[in-house]
């Protein structure tokens, strides 16, 4: 977890993070039992509604992580020092909660995520990095 202070969360209509749910080959399938994924979009959806921009997207290709949600930040969080952060096993239905809190402060860059999701953090691939890479 980042030790830099808490920046105030952008303004209303600034821009803000971006949230990329994979609904690939692994995500999104029975292949995670005992969890409702089309509610866990849904619930992101409604829960940023008017905040950011909740996009779902084929396979990220980090099945073996299985649910994996990217966070992206604004322009702001990025001229901040944030950067893309992947998290992975995503299969906690209260998860959604958590990321959403995160992104109405201003995801990253702006501010800490909750501590609670270092544990889903993780770092995938050079080849897989660039494909969500602005």
């Amino acid at each position: 977890m980042s030790r830099r202070s808490k920046k105030a969360a952008p303004a209303p209509g600034a821009a803000r993070p971006t949230v990329t749910v994979c609904r690939g080959c692994c995500c999104g399938t029975p292949k995670v039992p005992h969890l409702d994924h089309e509610a866990q979009l849904a619930d992101l959806r409604t829960s940023l509604a008017g905040v950011t921009m909740v996009r779902r997207t084929d396979c990220l290709d980090a099945c073996e992580r299985a649910n994996v949600i990217v966070i992206q930040p604004s322009a702001e969080g990025r001229q901040a020092g944030g950067r893309p952060v992947w998290l992975g096993q995503v299969n906690d239905p209260d998860a959604a909660t958590d990321i959403t809190t995160w992104v109405k402060n201003g995801g990253p860059g702006l501010a800490d995520p909750p501590a609670i999701l270092d544990l889903y953090t993780f770092t995938p691939s050079r080849r897989v990095r660039h494909e969500l890479d602005d």
